[in-house]
């Protein structure tokens, strides 16, 4: 049976001497996946590290609130930089609150918290999170207005029933540890109860929490099958039914790619686009991705973030292609990294290089990137969509929120200094008004205009 822990600390000293042993154990017995969150900065890099070194590990990158009076400015902007060039990243983790060590002020600890959501929000990634006596604050983080996408685990779950209510009502995913096997753990596994077993995640927390029959021992990945008999009685379902669901849960939430497997590289005409990833920085109410997930026969819908050198493969042969271009179903500027070393790529092969985008780049870096593009980027498609910032919160729906319609112009204007061939589009069922302000707009900026149709695409 395959299984998935969702929550191990392999960057952690405690496997320095024998990592391929434990990571060799846990893929003996069936563990596919395993996810290693960050603590600090340095281990967030640690995490990555080894996540590029072994196919079954993924990484996330956070600070714990541990390290709340550590962490300065310049730790989130390089956390943030680690979200947008670094590969095999699929969560914000490990944040959250800890009153109960209280190693940091909750003052430091609630800012950072509040800014570590908005690095998932911006991202489109989930949240692993640590709650640990601090529910209201917990909570009152998690309910702030604009955050109703956001989504994620609570890891080690150890609260009140109230507390796991009202997580659940925000639509996160829980788990608990090694300890809901512990012969005197009859009260958290009566709370265990209550979450759905399509809410359920597996971890084990390594190298804490060991659970039984090996309690005491250092914990590791492979343990994690010593949870499913606990569960079986938990949800009267046999153990490969909480591991086969347990799995999907965490496949879907963590997008790490057990079960899709949709195109990176596909062709239409004489261009060959590619699909960097699904995660988008806009909510769209026209969005294609709602509607189907093929273009043109192309199943879009990915199972996971493809690496660099997983995607330049699919590309193949690119020498008959007039361009090669950015674009599928997600924002394509959240991997950064990743467009800027395919690029280079395909531009050492003498190819023209276009980016679809929804221009929000220089939101998601904090920073402005066209002119990091010059020289590698030929062209930019900007997908404006609305000619004001009105509409365009109305109907692109920007994680960003109010300003982000100025920001994308921004943009536009930023690529047009740099000398890069820069396009302006809009849908059409935006209304003829709100079309003309749109060509209005890129007529003022010196930008192309294209109008596009609902659901037609390449």
């Amino acid at each position: 049976m395959r299984l998935i822990d969702t929550h191990c600390h392999l960057d952690l000293k405690d496997y320095r001497d024998d990592l391929d042993k434990v990571i060799n154990r846990a893929v003996s017995d069936g563990v596919e996946r395993m996810i290693v969150p960050g603590i600090d900065l340095e281990s967030s890099k640690r995490a990555i590290a080894i996540a590029g070194e072994y196919p079954q590990v993924f990484a996330a990158a956070g600070i714990h609130p541990h390290d709340a009076d550590n962490a300065a400015d310049d730790d989130l902007i390089s956390l943030r930089e680690l979200c947008i060039s670094g590969e095999k990243i699929v969560a914000v983790g490990e944040i959250g609150l800890d009153y109960y060590r209280n190693y940091s002020g909750a003052g430091n600890q609630k800012d950072l918290f509040k800014r570590c959501i908005k690095l998932g929000l911006d991202m489109d990634l989930p949240l692993i999170l640590h709650n640990r006596e601090a529910d209201a604050d917990f909570l009152g983080a998690l309910k702030a207005p604009g955050l109703s996408s956001i989504k994620g685990v609570v890891h080690c779950f150890s609260g009140t029933p109230d507390l796991l209510r009202e997580v659940l009502a925000l639509g996160f995913f829980v788990s608990f540890t090694g300890s809901i096997t512990f012969e005197k753990a009859v009260s958290l596994r009566e709370i265990a109860k209550l979450v759905p077993l399509e809410r359920l995640l597996l971890e084990t927390d390594a190298p804490y929490i060991t659970p039984e029959p090996l309690r005491g021992k250092r914990n590791e990945p492979a343990n994690v099958k010593y949870l499913l008999d606990t569960y079986a009685g938990i949800y009267h379902r046999t153990p490969g039914d909480i591991a086969e669901i347990t799995t999907d849960n965490a496949d879907r939430l963590f997008m790490l790619g057990l079960n899709r497997s949709g195109r990176a590289a596909y062709d239409i005409g004489d261009s060959l686009y590619l699909n960097l990833t699904n995660r988008c920085t806009n909510r769209c109410t026209f969005c294609t991705r709602d509607v189907s997930d093929f273009v043109k026969g192309h199943d879009l819908r990915l199972g996971r973030d493809p690496a660099v050198e997983d995607v330049i493969r699919e590309m193949g042969d690119i020498s008959n292609y007039r361009e090669i271009v950015f674009c599928g179903f997600g924002e394509p500027t959240l991997r950064l990294g990743a467009v800027k070393r395919i690029a280079s790529f395909a531009k050492a092969k003498g190819k023209k290089v276009r980016l679809v985008t929804n221009g929000t780049g220089n939101l998601v870096s904090a920073r402005s990137i066209p002119f990091e593009l010059k020289g590698l980027i030929d062209a930019v498609t900007v997908s404006l969509n609305a000619p004001d910032e009105e509409t365009y919160k109305n109907i692109c729906r920007p994680v960003f929120g109010e300003g982000t319609h100025k920001e994308v112009v921004r943009f536009i204007k930023e690529c047009l200094l740099s000398g890069i061939e820069t396009e302006i589009t809009c849908i059409d069922f935006i209304g003829e008004e709100a079309v003309a302000g749109c060509r209005r707009l890129a007529e003022e900026l010196g930008a192309s205009f294209r109008l596009r149709y609902l659901h037609k695409v390449g």
